[in-house]
């Protein structure tokens, strides 16, 4: 085992230890362990990291091991003794333990799970201003098993975070992301909420390519639209001082989890909490983006408030008060910069429903040519949820920004064929399928000297449609009414077959309605009067 999840080009090294720290839960939820595995994880991670640098340090002549200034310019953290991965290993089986507690400063005698608070108060307080109140601190709690706890350290001591070159940073960003995904899928909807599936997330970043400039996620979850963003720009040699990250959530314990998942990745983000959430308290008001991707939650009723009223943001009418997507879209539009660009997951019914002034909205925006691209996606990608999904692209200029003019148009891709079954009930798009997807979008936006190739039409596929042909169809944005495909709404259902099987149940009704008829006609028929 230990020397399998080693191998950092071992694809499958995250799933053998998701497995591993599995068996080891007992009658823990997957809600309650997640916490557990993931603040163990982390503490790993940063231990090592420190390691080798404090090792570094101790080959140069006049550098001291022991000062934190020399950790925090190298963009390490600083991981006092107390907490270091070597002394919780050490003490991993033992029933009880003496330890100085960083918060009173007294002697104590605990166990293992005391001895991890200890740790995580211990890191806090030494890099209090990217973790404070962010890590897990429940270990110590009587109904934890101390025996599972010891175990899970012993296993996640086999595993090698780094690689001996220091260039394999991400192999704990690969476990982690791993790790959230599974427990997302292990709780269903409730773990699904702040878990954006990776195929999903690379799909918009690799459309909207943010090489540089501000980026924001309103609804951010565990952060997944970032770590990707950066692994964007490093893998097409950019820097990521070159990007400027921002976030909001409203979850405090999903906060939590995004603060943790991205200092693992040692990306420095600003990410604001308030349990308000991005329209009731906007955290940043003032700011405008570059890139916008968000992937909020879907058709929620319980949003509104009296004084969102007339707010600015609502540039192209008032949202309805039983459900936010267009309260999702034009808050993130209002946030753009001149030439900020957005990608954002809705639920299918924002293409098409008329509901309440939504379709108004959606009148407004595609006559305000603020819609670039609309991307139907295929069911079962989410963890959360089965309703089918899409992806709107929004620009605040569509007349240039490094493109062509496209003003006066709309792509539209139709993908619900594409992607592959990973397990008996959710889906994936693999690299090839995300690689269509982009280079359709690239090539349509670019200019005709970009190299990209010509755009064109595929049946079925993709159509680049003129405003025009958007009135036509009512101001839906519902892919299949343009590339040939059959139309599908909300359920999935084509609409053939839906019409199909209403027109039937109607039939049947309307038969059962004149057989009703007929026997009351024959009952009254058959009633006597005395006079």
């Amino acid at each position: 085992m230990a020397s399998q999840l080693n191998s950092g080009s071992d694809l499958g090294f995250e799933a053998d230890l998701f497995k591993a720290a599995d068996k080891l839960r007992g009658n823990l939820e997957p809600s309650e362990y997640k916490h557990v595995a993931l603040g163990l994880i982390f503490l790993k991670y940063i231990s090592e990291a420190f390691s080798a640098h404090y090792k570094k340090l101790g080959e140069e002549e006049y550098a001291d091991q022991e000062d934190p200034e020399e950790y925090l310019a190298a963009n390490v953290f600083w991981v006092p003794p107390e907490a270091r991965w070597e002394h919780l290993q050490a003490n991993a089986k033992r029933p009880q333990i003496n330890f100085t507690d960083v918060n009173t400063g007294k002697e104590r005698v605990g166990d293992i799970g005391n001895l991890i608070d200890n740790a995580m108060d211990s890191i806090e307080r030494a890099n209090a201003a990217v973790l404070k109140d962010v890590l897990p601190k429940e270990y110590g709690r009587p109904q934890l098993d101390k025996t599972m706890l010891g175990e899970l350290i012993d296993l996640f001591s086999k595993v090698g975070m780094h690689s001996a070159d220091g260039k394999s940073k991400d192999l704990l960003g690969r476990a982690y992301e791993y790790f959230i995904s599974q427990f997302a899928g292990a709780e269903g909807r409730r773990g699904g909420e702040f878990f954006t599936p990776r195929s999903v997330v690379q799909t918009i970043v690799e459309m909207l390519e943010p090489h540089h400039g501000r980026v924001y996620d309103p609804a951010c979850g565990s952060g997944g639209m970032f770590v990707q963003s950066e692994r964007f720009i490093e893998n097409h040699q950019g820097r990521r001082s070159d990007i400027a990250i921002y976030g909001q959530e409203r979850n405090h314990t999903t906060w939590k989890l995004c603060k943790m998942n991205l200092a693992v990745r040692g990306i420095d983000a600003d990410i604001k909490w308030n349990n308000e959430g991005s329209f009731l308290s906007d955290a940043f008001p003032t700011l405008k983006f570059d890139y916008a991707m968000a992937n909020p939650p879907f058709n929620i009723s319980d949003w509104w408030q009296p004084q969102l009223e007339g707010d600015v943001r609502w540039k192209y009418g008032q949202p309805p008060a039983g459900n936010a997507n267009f309260a999702w879209l034009q808050h993130i539009i209002h946030h753009l910069a001149p030439r900020g660009t957005a990608g954002v997951v809705l639920a299918n019914g924002s293409m098409s429903s008329q509901q309440s002034g939504e379709g108004d909205i959606r009148k407004a925006m595609i006559e305000g040519d603020v819609v670039d691209c609309m991307v139907a996606l295929p069911g079962q990608l989410f963890y959360s949820t089965q309703i089918p999904a899409c992806l709107w692209f929004l620009a605040r200029d569509k007349s240039a920004n490094g493109h062509r003019d496209r003003r006066g148009e709309i792509l539209f891709i139709d993908a619900r064929n594409l992607g592959h079954m990973v397990d008996r009930t959710r889906r994936e798009f693999s690299t090839s399928d995300i690689a269509t997807i982009a280079n359709i979008y690239h090539c349509w936006r670019a200019k005709p000297d970009a190299g990209l190739g010509a755009y064109q039409d595929i049946p079925g596929f993709c159509k680049s449609a003129t405003l025009e042909e958007v009135r036509k169809h009512g101001h839906v944005l519902t892919p299949g009414r343009y590339v040939g495909a059959e139309d599908a709404e909300d359920d999935g259902v084509p609409f053939a077959e839906r019409f199909a099987a209403l027109t039937a149940t109607l039939e049947d009704q309307f038969n059962e309605s004149d057989r009703l008829t007929a026997l009351i006609r024959e009952k009254l028929s058959m009633v006597r009067y005395d006079v």
